[in-house]
């Protein structure tokens, strides 16, 4: 049974109905084998990755005009470029370095720094790509045979992080696609938001949160120094600290760059900010309900960088860096990149502009989005961060 769709969204074609009704229906099966409902955090898992379903394992198309929300890297060649810059600084430091992208969406990304590197003269040893969705590697072997047949071979698809990783690892908007626990805070205590299915539809109730989620929670009353007040809804993403372990047990040597939007904890959990910060895309449309198009919408939460720093710091990495994306561009090269502007046809020149603006204006990407650099040896802190950095407020 297909919930209610607001008016203010596109309708789904009828493929696109089909396949959210499997994946509901998918959705139901474990709820009814819970016993009646399954965290927020359980639903938005299988929305997202259920085998052959969710919405990053399905076949659907889902970046650019056709899908339903713009990153960094498609919006401009001139991300990736500015970011191959810092990836030559760090693998100038490493003997025989390499470069491991998480989640590579279209492959552009890869293919915009491989192409920079190349003419930087900095190749890495290898290209690693990180990738869940076995139609995604396809569509980013083809962009890359196509762009870059000569460097193709440099590149190859894992399922993990190699031990004794050695050089970066690059992750744009990784962090925000995470399954996130949602909770309310009551003055009885945390309650956690669960998913149950009544007459086939999805519905959210309130039960007692576990001790994990109710400990999360006192961990981020302590740092703000004041409890949440009664009726306060959020989001945390218990996914985060296993994950930046993860990457500190591979990571020998070298520097991690992490793009997604997101703000400091106390920014995060703002009096203000009481419904929290879950956001939903279904063709360039952004809404705030998750429970209806399963499989077919983007589900994501903004990131607590907080959250990613102390993370870090906890499993023995270093937070070299912490920036908004305008200021990372500006510092780590933009106006280099932009020294041919002159030379270009008035038609790219305007088409330049834009991009760069979509990049960089704060009302755009500029300040919504940020980088945190988390480093482990002796790396020198990328010159991205030469101005403008925003540890202290993590």
């Amino acid at each position: 049974m297909q919930q209610d769709l607001p008016p203010s969204l596109p309708r789904p074609d009828a493929e696109s109905a089909a396949h959210s009704e499997r994946t509901a229906a998918y959705i139901r099966e474990h709820i009814e084998a819970a016993g009646g409902s399954i965290s927020f955090a359980e639903f938005m898992h299988h929305a997202l990755y259920a085998p052959g379903l969710g919405y990053y394992t399905a076949g659907t198309t889902k970046f650019g005009e056709e899908g339903d929300y713009v990153t960094a890297p498609e919006v401009s060649a001139v991300f990736g470029r500015v970011l191959a810059r810092q990836c030559a600084e760090v693998l100038g430091q490493v003997t025989s370095g390499a470069i491991l992208e998480y989640g590579a969406g279209s492959g552009k990304l890869a293919v915009d720094m491989l192409e920079r590197l190349e003419e930087l003269n900095a190749l890495p040893s290898e290209y690693l790509i990180l990738e869940v969705s076995p139609d995604l590697r396809e569509r980013q072997r083809a962009l890359i045979d196509e762009r870059l047949p000569r460097l193709a071979k440099r590149v190859s698809w894992v399922d993990s992080v190699p031990d004794r990783h050695r050089g970066v690892l690059v992750a744009n908007e990784v962090l925000d696609s995470m399954p996130v626990e949602r909770f309310v805070r009551r003055d009885t205590g945390v309650m956690q938001l669960r998913v149950e299915a009544d007459d086939g539809t999805f519905g959210v109730i309130e039960a007692p949160a576990p001790e994990i989620l109710s400990q999360f929670v006192a961990g981020i009353e302590r740092y703000l120094g004041r409890p949440l007040p009664d009726g306060y809804l959020s989001e945390v993403c218990l996914a985060v600290p296993p994950w930046i372990g993860g990457m500190a047990a591979a990571l020998r040597e070298g520097m991690a760059f992490l793009f997604d939007y997101g703000v400091s904890r106390r920014e995060y959990y703002a009096p203000d900010r009481n419904r929290g910060w879950l956001r939903c895309h279904f063709r360039h449309h952004a809404h705030d309900d998750p429970l209806i198009l399963p499989g077919v919408q983007d589900l994501t939460a903004w990131v607590d960088f907080t959250s990613v720093a102390s993370s870090a710091v906890a499993q023995g990495l270093d937070v070299a860096g912490y920036s908004a994306q305008a200021q990372f561009l500006m510092a780590g090269g933009l106006d280099a990149e932009m020294q041919d502007f002159g030379g270009l046809s008035t038609k790219e020149q305007l088409e330049l502009s834009r991009q760069v603006k979509t990049l960089t204006l704060p009302g755009e990407m500029g300040e919504r989005f940020k980088c945190i650099a988390l480093r482990k040896g002796s790396i020198a802190t990328p010159t991205a961060f030469n101005f403008a950095d925003r540890t202290h407020t993590l």
